[in-house]
């Protein structure tokens, strides 16, 4: 987005701060948090215009299973600011260079993946991802003629395959379960900006109560 930034820790600063403080207090999380401009190693991929970035004791719990609760407050956060679901991209949590980091794995994973695909004419199929993954994944790929990516099934088993440009579309796609615990994908598919496949839907479905007694909350 050229031009005026949309999202400046002047205007949204205090909002993120009125919302996060509370929040973390609650949860009793031994982090801080500070809101600054945004910045990235790979502005192709991803230019956000606003960054929280968290420090403390407890940034390996934000992290843990794939950063599950740093993008679960991330999303929340979105939200709270009515952030439109195609500006998503312009606000980002990160802590420790995580999301640096993730991005190189999977920019890596995709290139080798459409080395293989090209090799062997096999497909190749991600494990279910966020809309910003995937949409890292396409981007990764889009100045290779020879292999398409797309994205198949709906909502938290929403996943990436790419396949050979000179064949057609694979039929012989089974799509993998979502990982437990769940992460919170974003229920908006942004990650191509076109026709999508299908619809993510959200329906009754899904991993009964656990038995046992419930943990208190402190």
């Amino acid at each position: 987005m050229s031009g005026l930034k949309k999202y400046t820790v002047e205007e949204h600063g205090p909002r993120i701060h009125q919302f996060l403080e509370p929040v973390l207090s609650s949860a009793n999380l031994e982090l801080k948090f500070e809101v600054a401009p945004g910045r990235t190693a790979h502005p192709e991929i991803e230019d956000p215009q606003l960054m929280v970035l968290f420090t403390g004791q407890d940034v390996d719990l934000l992290l843990a299973n794939k950063a599950e609760l740093m993008l679960a407050l991330e999303h929340l956060t979105i939200e709270v600011l009515q952030v439109p679901s195609d500006e998503h991209a312009l606000i980002c949590f990160d802590a420790n260079d995580y999301r640096v980091m993730r991005i190189e794995e999977l920019r890596l994973t995709a290139q080798t993946a459409a080395e293989r695909v090209i090799k062997t004419g096999d497909h190749f199929q991600f494990n279910p991802m966020t809309s910003r993954e995937r949409r890292i994944v396409h981007l990764a790929l889009r100045g290779e003629t020879r292999v398409k990516s797309e994205s198949f099934g709906t909502g938290p088993i929403r996943q990436v395959v790419i396949y050979r440009a000179d064949l057609p579309v694979p039929t012989n796609i089974v799509l993998k379960p979502a990982p437990r615990p769940h992460r919170m994908d974003d229920p908006r598919d942004n990650d191509r900006g076109g026709d999508r496949r299908d619809r993510d839907r959200r329906g009754p479905g899904g991993p009964g109560p656990r038995r046992g007694p419930r943990p208190r909350m402190t």
